[in-house]
């Protein structure tokens, strides 16, 4: 592996690709390392069901690029999201500027995407509620689109913040699982890259997730972290990653140019 490598990044993919890609633009020397394999949802027929009742819904909340790409991978979902605004008033959520730049890619007009103030502290669903909690009627619904782990119902798990502040304000929420989040297979060359992480002096983790953290520890078990340095783009992450013994954890927004700016401030 180059001895210059500053960057281990952990996203799934394609996005580890993509920042890999966008960092070198920077002169920044990353390599992917997946933390988290996606899967198909486990329940297609109740993605279907969700997708065809788009009209009912005030709002679509997307958690990540990633439950935007599976939601819409269907072109039923897209086309009728791109309905006339007289036909349909449905709204598109977005917790940070990634989903947004996701969900605009995939066709969904900037025009009906809500998300976070560009100078928001966190790109977060505290943060996007701010943006949109004004804006929502007691009687509304909003339909929380996620991933979710092998075993889940339909609905999937995950943090619940932003849809107890639906109900709060008189709305409804449903939940739907688009993809599958479970443990990427470790083969040798990604172990390997693995142990160089964990080197006093290697290069900085990216870590955009707490679950991939609990992956990479599970893919080393008994490793030593107090040598490690790790990037994480939310306080939470960074908890957890002092909390697994990295000597070294530094916080920043997720956006590129946070990213970007923190792991030269880190050279």
């Amino acid at each position: 592996m180059p001895d210059r490598l500053r960057v281990l990044v952990t996203r799934p993919e394609p996005e580890a690709g993509q920042w890999v890609q966008a960092l070198a633009a920077r002169h920044i020397a990353a390599a992917a390392l997946p933390l988290i394999a996606i899967g198909p949802p486990p329940d297609p027929e109740a993605l279907a069901a969700a997708q065809a009742r788009l009209g009912e819904y005030a709002a679509l909340m997307f958690v990540s690029g990633n439950a935007a790409r599976h939601f819409f991978a269907s072109n039923l979902a897209l086309a009728l999201i791109q309905q006339p605004l007289e036909a349909i008033k449905t709204r598109v959520w977005a917790p940070g500027p990634g989903t947004a730049a996701v969900l605009g890619a995939l066709g969904v007009p900037a025009a009906r995407i809500d998300q976070p103030a560009a100078e928001a502290a966190q790109f977060d669903s505290e943060s996007l509620w701010q943006s949109v909690g004004a804006d929502l009627r007691p009687g509304q619904r909003v339909l929380v689109v996620r991933g979710g782990e092998d075993g889940d119902s339909a609905a999937g798990s995950g943090r619940d913040w932003l849809s107890e502040r639906v109900r709060a304000a008189g709305g409804a929420v449903d939940f739907v699982v688009a993809y599958t989040r479970g443990a990427p297979e470790f083969g040798p060359d990604a172990l390997a890259l693995a142990r160089h992480g964990a080197a006093r002096g290697g290069p900085l983790w990216l870590l955009s997730s707490s679950q991939a953290l609990r992956h990479l520890l599970a893919a080393l078990p008994g490793q030593s972290w107090a040598g490690a340095r790790a990037l994480a783009t939310h306080p939470r992450i960074a908890e957890a990653a002092r909390s697994a013994g990295f000597g070294q954890v530094f916080e920043c927004r997720p956006a590129l140019e946070d990213v970007a700016a923190s792991i030269e401030s880190q050279a």
